[in-house]
């Protein structure tokens, strides 16, 4: 499976820099991945990032093993069961992508592609991003949680005296590699600005 990409959906959900940091954190560690971002998602990028959604894909294309599919390309090869993938991420995952996986609407790639790792039983982490969460969303987690999908909310490792929000988003970045299984434990021992856990 060791050339067999993750796919990355990035929601129009705020936390861009979540779902930069985890390409970048892939692509450095040599996984390859194939990634796709909703429209809205690239209108939050623009508000939150330095870099611009373009210039992060040149970047990831620099690396050789980085492939960007729109999100409204259904013939995308990602979008067929018979592609192997090692699995997906959704970061940040917005309340309307888990509703529209919830009930099996795969209408646009980001959706269809975890329709088929549902289907095929392949890892599916998705790093929702809202609060309060109202019944609904805890309905809508809870019935994907039960098919076995990973419901990995971004919520800071307070115990690890994180100092900034870059500290946040390098432990959940690190969750989510564990949650897809592309490494065996979280780092023994993580530093943030001087603090030692």
């Amino acid at each position: 499976m060791g050339n067999k990409p993750v796919v990355v959906g990035i929601s129009g959900a705020s936390g861009s820099m979540m779902a930069s940091a985890t390409i970048d954190c892939m692509l450095s560690n040599g996984i390859p991945v194939a990634a796709t971002a909703s429209s809205a998602a690239r209108m939050v990028w623009k508000d939150e990032m330095d870099e611009s959604f373009g210039e992060s894909l040149e970047r990831w294309d620099d690396s050789g093993i980085f492939s960007y599919y729109a999100v409204g390309d259904l013939a995308a090869p990602i979008s067929s069961g018979t592609f192997v993938t090692r699995g997906m991420v959704v970061v940040p995952c917005s309340m309307g992508t888990v509703a529209a996986i919830d009930q099996g609407l795969a209408d646009n790639l980001i959706r269809r592609v975890a329709d088929v790792c549902i289907k095929e039983k392949r890892r599916l982490v998705l790093v929702p991003r809202e609060t309060p969460l109202n019944a609904i969303h805890l309905e809508n987690l809870a019935s994907l949680a039960r098919l076995g999908v990973t419901v990995l909310p971004p919520h800071p490792a307070f115990y690890l005296n994180p100092s900034s929000i870059n500290d946040v988003v390098e432990f959940v970045v690190q969750r989510i590699l564990l949650a897809l299984e592309l490494i065996d434990e979280l780092p023994g021992k993580l530093t943030y600005s001087g603090h030692s856990s």
